[in-house]
């Protein structure tokens, strides 16, 4: 399966959450797939698609949030595993896409292909850490604790256009919608 096809999955499953995306061509594919002001799509900003929709789940605790994350972009920060497992926001669902590569720079191979990212979260402590094909997604976006979700794919990019938003744009647009 290819990513493309991982992302229109994990949006059969989206109703009102807010969902970040990771950079590059995770947030293309998903603004071609189904664009909503509620989406948030990363431009330049690799690894920190994770600290923004834990930021999220902080600051809006009535809100579900969903992060579309990658497997390069996780490796690039760690940190972030313990940080939102020490803080467990219940409203937080990080969704990892782990295809073995930094797709959004020329498919270069990650340490994800030698390492189980779910393990790894298992280890750091998150009880709800799982591959995405055991689970029903709709439970553990309403479950009590934060969650930790990889889904494998291959490598490879579609030809998902250029997204036509600016950076402030995107902002603006994300921001007025969780107002």
């Amino acid at each position: 399966m290819a990513r493309r096809e991982a992302i229109t999955d994990i949006m059969n499953y989206i109703e009102d959450e807010l969902v970040v995306c990771n950079i590059g061509f995770p947030s293309r594919e998903l603004y071609d797939i189904k664009d909503r002001k509620e989406n948030f799509y990363m431009i330049g900003s690799m690894g920190l698609a994770s600290s923004i929709g834990f930021g999220l789940a902080l600051a809006r605790s009535d809100k579900d949030i969903v992060v579309i994350d990658g497997d390069g972009s996780l490796l690039m920060n760690m940190g972030s595993l313990v940080t939102i497992f020490a803080n467990n926001p219940n409203n937080l669902t990080w969704i990892v896409i782990d295809n073995g590569a930094y797709g959004s720079t020329g498919n270069q191979d990650t340490y994800a292909q030698v390492i189980d990212l779910s393990e790894i979260a298992k280890s750091v402590g998150f009880k709800n850490s799982f591959k995405f094909e055991d689970i029903d997604l709709r439970e553990i976006i309403k479950s009590d604790d934060a969650s930790f979700i990889v889904y494998e794919t291959e490598s490879g990019n579609s030809n998902a256009p250029i997204i036509d938003l600016t950076p402030v744009e995107i902002k603006n647009r994300f921001m007025k919608s969780i107002e």
